[in-house]
């Protein structure tokens, strides 16, 4: 390949990038405070919230989960309204009923939500919450995921933060983003520091 072509496919990669990088940050994500960094981990205080859930038939059913909820947000509801997509999507790790969720444009309050047609998603009121977070980037495969878990509960546990529930794993990019570009978080609540 000569140094033409080589330049050539190296800017449309960058426009590409630049194009997913605008899409990626103009999309509505919950709204927190640092309230700490300890080394790459950050605890964060989230404002409420309001979340569209669904019941994972197991571990793998990620795909049936997340077309579930677009069905809902894409007028799949009682008043065929679209909803904007947020970022994450957020599915929870470890637990023996795992869950999938959206959370829902702040605009919004419960009462002018429209109920999902789907009975396997409902709508549910998440309180102000604090949490400890590590970012990653790449795919969210298994090990990777469990191995930032881990990390993450290791790094809580040797500074005497106690965790509440389950963690969860949280996908901000559409599945067509680079890895190098994809931004991955997990996460679990904490008791608020002190």
């Amino acid at each position: 390949m000569n140094r033409k072509s080589k330049i050539t496919i190296l800017a449309f990669i960058a426009i590409l990038t630049s194009g997913f990088s605008h899409m990626a940050s103009s999309i509505e994500e919950p709204r927190y405070e640092l309230v700490q960094a300890i080394g790459d981990l950050e605890i964060r205080r989230y404002e409420p919230a309001i979340q569209a859930i669904t019941v994972l038939p197991g571990e793998s059913s990620s795909s049936e989960g997340f077309r579930r909820l677009a069905g809902f947000i894409f007028g799949g509801n009682e008043q065929e309204q679209s909803i904007s997509m947020t970022a994450p999507v957020q599915e929870t790790l470890g637990a023996t009923t795992p869950t999938m969720a959206f959370t829902m444009p702040a605009e919004y309050t419960m009462e002018e939500l429209p109920d999902p047609s789907d009975a396997r998603v409902t709508l549910q009121d998440v309180p102000a919450r604090t949490v400890a977070v590590v970012t990653f980037s790449g795919w969210a495969t298994s090990a990777r995921v469990a191995r930032y878990e881990r990390q993450l509960l290791e790094v809580l546990k040797a500074n005497d933060i106690p965790t509440k529930g389950n963690s969860s794993l949280n996908q901000y990019n559409p599945p067509w983003t680079l890895p190098f570009l994809r931004r991955n978080e997990i996460m679990v609540e904490v008791k608020q520091p002190s």
